[in-house]
């Protein structure tokens, strides 16, 4: 089966380690997209481009982000899409291989929501557990059971992402989380979902070598939990998702012919 990876990256020095687990991530996609910020590098960009297997856009508004790699996706005419975001991704695949090509290799027919273990969730500050509670919850209603939806890890055929696409404008990246289960779960396409270890804490990779043991995400976590303004920004993320979930609930479907 042909597996696109669809991934928005901002970057934060993860590119030696992207370059170290390529090879990994090409046994697994036979493309990698990736959107990335209007303000990158132009060598940073020629560099990406530069690897194999790998395309890198850069969009005119970030948050059209998880949009632009999702659209660019659909041009290699893949059976399949993983978006995920590319931070979540290199730390999956550097971390859980094996957990990776498992989800890559199941067969892959209908829509998927990977969400995070509770070991995986535990890895995280409080400031974005307490919050995601928050969006889960609702998003969750809509769909009828209980699910994670705020790992940033998705599967998508091509006829359900071509739907989004139609259906999602292309305002708020973090909306997504909720807004395009719902958008999908409305347009009676069948939504899997699994959990998985490997969308662990990537926030303590950054500008690493390597990606963070659990010493160094907990010793993160509490920093991170000190400050007041995450919890603002991560209210407000909350909030946004929220947002987007009802708006996705009450919008006119386009259906494609």
């Amino acid at each position: 089966m042909s597996i696109v990876l669809a991934s928005a990256w901002q970057p934060r020095g993860e590119l030696a380690r992207f370059e170290r687990l390529l090879p990994q991530l090409n046994q697994l996609y036979r493309s990698i997209v990736i959107s990335t910020p209007p303000t990158i590098e132009p060598e940073l960009l020629q560099t990406l481009n530069n690897l194999p297997n790998v395309r890198a856009v850069p969009t005119s508004e970030w948050a059209q982000g998880r949009h632009v790699a999702l659209a660019e996706a659909l041009k290699a005419q893949p059976n399949y899409i993983h978006a995920i975001d590319f931070d979540r991704a290199l730390r999956w695949i550097e971390t859980r291989p094996s957990e990776l090509t498992s989800i890559a290799q199941r067969s892959q027919t209908h829509c998927l929501i990977i969400g995070r273990t509770w070991q995986a969730y535990a890895t995280h500050a409080r400031a974005l557990i307490e919050t995601e509670r928050t969006s889960n919850t609702m998003a969750s209603f809509f769909l009828g059971t209980p699910m994670d939806f705020s790992a940033g890890a998705r599967g998508f055929t091509p006829v359900a992402a071509h739907f989004i696409l139609a259906n999602s404008p292309p305002i708020d990246a973090l909306g997504t989380d909720a807004e395009w289960p719902i958008l999908l779960h409305r347009g009676g396409f069948k939504l899997n979902y699994c959990e998985v270890d490997g969308l662990d804490w990537e926030i303590p990779d950054q500008f690493q070598a390597q990606a963070a043991d659990v010493e160094a995400q907990q010793s993160e976590a509490a920093t991170y939990d000190t400050k007041i303004e995450h919890w603002r920004y991560r209210v407000e993320v909350a909030q946004r998702i929220v947002q987007a979930g009802i708006a996705a609930a009450r919008r006119p479907l386009q259906f494609l012919s």
